[in-house]
């Protein structure tokens, strides 16, 4: 059996975060700047406007990655799949000549989709609780210096200020909750959403392309896991579901939580016959 090589896409990906990390601290500084003690609402209106500005440009740039990156794990994956299969001999030479069929066509766009989808919900999240908190911040201070009748520096405490400060923080650091109740900072979010997004494509593409070329099965990868991934390694599967042999369907083992959760590593080399 050829082993196909393991994706890796560390660099593109840290690209992208390093783009959500700047602009998380952009957004910071901005807030930052706001004069709480004496804070007007056009001051808060000119400080949103820039966020959103800054979040567009993170959002454009977002789309701009996705729309490379998920075609080129997808192209990986039917290089995988024409290498293992013995079609050509090296990897470069399969990737040279790897073209999408239409399953993966359609597979391509579908995650694309998903990604952007998925990325732009951090920016509009945090967008949204940035605008509830320099709203609430901004009728706050107006509160405290009114129940003190002066409107100076001096009117507000130093608690008070720091709660306000913390809150404007808060707004920008939780990027998003998800369906659990976790909340997760954008950057790693991020993360974790384009590394499950790129192997969820060059996987999909492998899988596509094998069973175009007659192989209905695969080998799980082997790199030394310690979580529950580990009881999979090196087992035969199904890559349809009506293949024969008492093997283990694919498609029932993808998103649970022993292999190919979010962040698993591990990628399925396709075979005309099941081997051990």
């Amino acid at each position: 059996m050829r082993e196909i090589p393991r994706p890796d896409y560390e660099y593109e990906i840290a690209h992208l975060v390093s783009a959500y990390k700047r602009a998380v601290s952009d957004i910071l500084r901005e807030l930052e700047r706001l004069d709480l003690t004496d804070i007007s609402r056009a001051q808060a209106q000119a400080a949103l406007a820039e966020v959103a500005r800054i979040l567009a440009s993170l959002n454009e740039e977002s789309a701009a990655w996705v729309a490379a990156n998920i075609p080129k794990a997808a192209t990986d994956g039917v290089a995988a799949a024409i290498f293992a299969l013995g079609v050509a001999e090296t990897f470069e030479e399969a990737r040279s000549i790897a073209k999408f069929n239409r399953m993966n066509r359609a597979m391509v766009d579908a995650v694309i989709a998903d990604t952007q989808a998925d990325l732009l919900a951090v920016t509009q999240n945090v967008e949204r609780k940035v605008r509830a908190a320099v709203r609430q911040v901004t009728a706050d201070s107006m509160r405290a210096n009114m129940a003190r009748g002066v409107n100076g520096r001096r009117t507000i405490s130093r608690d008070i200020l720091d709660g306000l400060r913390k809150k404007l923080g808060d707004s920008v650091n939780t990027g998003i909750v998800d369906a659990a109740g976790r909340r997760w900072r954008p950057e790693v979010y991020v993360d974790m959403v384009t590394r499950t997004k790129t192997m969820e494509a060059h996987m999909e593409a492998t899988i596509n392309e094998g069973v175009a070329r007659e192989a209905f099965y695969g080998v799980i990868s082997r790199h030394g896991a310690t979580d529950a991934c580990r009881n999979w390694e090196g087992k035969v599967v199904k890559l349809v579901p009506d293949a024969p042999g008492n093997y283990p369907y694919l498609g029932d083992l993808r998103g649970g939580r022993e292999i190919f959760h979010p962040n698993c590593k591990h990628v399925v080399t396709p075979v005309r016959k099941p081997v051990e």
